[in-house]
């Protein structure tokens, strides 16, 4: 009984595992927030790539239909950048005709975790306690359990559409172990920022 419980048990956790980040992927929350917090992809010498330029055009909508009134972009420099990802998508953003003054910039952060302390020291110093997370769908229920951790109320609205909207075998299984290791592991090393 104990070897089928130490078989069963890693195997009904990651399969409850995928299916709870398949799950979330299809979530649009359109919940009114503080902030719409873009997660970062790469830029190429200050242009967001196809995967960034699509997370944009969502967080853009969004904005536009008043989900938030603001619009956090995040992302640092990878080694020899000119540009950080986060300054790409702000500029961008500013290109599009978002008033300069409602999109901020988080651009020190190496992966999401660190991206999204930074985040949350931002929206601390603001008052801000809820946000719209912007990422591609499979990315969702890692990036929410995250925001999460930290003490947003956070509402997962992926990108619809474009590059990085699919739901691939390869993605769903990268996310789903980033998920179980950030549940299992890494969430006890991130503190509580945000006080709501």
């Amino acid at each position: 009984m104990l070897v089928f419980a130490l078989v069963a048990l890693p195997v009904i956790a990651l399969g409850g595992s995928a299916y709870y980040v398949n799950q979330t992927a299809e979530i649009a929350d359109s919940t009114r927030t503080d902030a719409i917090v873009v997660l970062g992809a790469a830029q190429y010498d200050g242009r967001p790539s196809p995967v960034l330029e699509a997370r944009l055009a969502h967080a853009l909508d969004l904005y536009e239909q008043g989900v938030a009134p603001r619009i956090i972009t995040v992302g640092g420099r990878q080694s020899g950048d000119r540009f950080t990802e986060a300054g790409a998508g702000r500029a961008w953003l500013i290109d599009q005709g978002v008033d300069r003054s409602r999109v901020f910039a988080v651009e020190e952060g190496e992966n999401t975790v660190t991206s999204m302390i930074d985040v949350a020291n931002l929206a601390e110093r603001n008052g801000w306690t809820s946000i719209t997370l912007d990422s591609d769908p499979a990315h969702m229920a890692r990036s929410q359990a995250i925001a999460n951790r930290l003490g947003f109320e956070a509402y997962p609205n992926p990108t619809q559409s474009g590059d990085g909207s699919q739901v691939t075998q390869d993605y769903l299984a990268r996310e789903t172990a980033a998920y179980l290791a950030f549940e299992v592991l890494e969430q006890w090393d991130v503190p509580r920022i945000i006080d709501s």
